[in-house]
């Protein structure tokens, strides 16, 4: 998914009302906006999202979420999917600045090239914004940058959606009764996405704070569902002896490439819990009839994260209203009893 840097700034629970009322701020502080107009724009604004994996159903639902929100407000709204591409991003973001757009939102493929987004949005005057991933102003690694050389950014805790995967991982550990020593944990992401990382980390120590003593396996994906499951295979054959697998990752993609590996190894679902992040490819294997080792998954509506980024956007240029450092959009767990009635997609 989606999806990807280290947020490090707390969320607070404090309201952000920019439209979505139940989406929440980090905090009173705002994120400076060096390449913002001076003065609100006038007239019709123009506004460029550009998403990574935008052919991926949660980036789809952000960019229906984007163009619902522009719609009502009248902005004028350009999607461009970049694919894996980082030199696609820069040019692209030289391109919004050339088309004269008022702000510009980003996903960025690869962090790396955060402080040439920065600079380019800067030299042409163009409020920036990030959506899921973070970026910084001086360096390639967001993780090791100060707070205030962070891109305002709206999207989702990191560390507070792992929490709720650990969590719901350690209660079906405990409801099927395993023994710590033939359990094994898998975390599965791709290692240079520091907001993966923020995941999977608290993932882990929520499920250790619960379930102690059940040993750890790291697995380095790349977030596709194809990648997780030869890099899963890989680790069940390496671990033969292992009887019962919790799985938990960046996105649904690790977490259902990690199951089918599971499942083409001859590993019943009953000794299998996975629990996604998404629910947009879970809820694929709780359409069916079969038993299937994703137990549950954490709800994150991209819908959500698209229209407040607009938001957010339209608030700074039409009303000089600062951006927020960090806004964050809520999110539900589900399973195959409550995914329907929760409003997950499923196609």
């Amino acid at each position: 998914m989606f999806r990807t840097t280290r947020s490090t700034v707390a969320a607070t629970g404090l309201l952000l009302v920019l439209g979505l009322t139940t989406a929440c701020s980090t905090g009173q502080e705002s994120a400076k906006s060096d390449a913002a107009p001076s003065a609100p724009v006038s007239g019709k604004i123009s506004i460029t999202y550009l998403q990574k994996q935008g052919d991926q159903e949660y980036f789809v639902g952000e960019a229906a979420g984007a163009k619902a929100k522009a719609a009502e407000l009248g902005v004028d709204l350009k999607v461009v999917n970049l694919g894996n591409d980082a030199n696609k991003t820069v040019s692209e973001v030289q391109s919004a600045v050339a088309q004269k757009a008022n702000g510009i939102i980003i996903v960025v493929p690869d962090p790396a090239v955060g402080p040439q987004v920065v600079q380019t949005a800067k030299d042409g005057k163009v409020a920036l914004l990030t959506s899921d991933d973070q970026i910084c102003t001086t360096g390639p690694d967001p993780s090791s940058c100060g707070k205030d050389d962070l891109v305002a950014r709206i999207g989702f805790s990191g560390q507070q959606m792992g929490t709720e995967v650990g969590k719901r991982a350690a209660a079906e550990f405990q409801k099927a009764g395993w023994s710590a020593a033939d359990t094994r944990t898998l975390s599965a992401w791709k290692q240079d996405v520091t907001v993966c990382g923020d995941r999977v980390k608290a993932a882990k120590a929520a499920f250790d704070a619960a379930v102690p003593g059940v040993q750890n396996i790291d697995v380095a994906t790349d977030n596709t569902p194809t990648g997780a499951q030869d890099k899963v295979a890989a680790t069940i054959t390496a671990n033969a002896g292992v009887k019962h697998w919790v799985l938990w990752g960046c996105n649904d993609e690790n977490v259902q490439g990690g199951v089918t590996a599971l499942q083409n190894a001859g590993i019943g679902a009953d000794s299998v819990i996975g629990v996604g992040l998404g629910a947009y490819l879970a809820c694929k294997d709780w359409s069916g009839d079969k038993p299937s080792g994703m137990k549950a998954a954490l709800f994150i509506n991209g819908k959500d994260v698209g229209a407040l980024a607009v938001q957010t956007m339209y608030d700074k240029l039409k009303n000089s209203k600062d951006f927020p450092k960090e806004a964050f959009a809520p999110t539900t767990m589900v399973d195959a009893s409550t995914w329907k009635s929760a409003g997950v997609s499923c196609s």
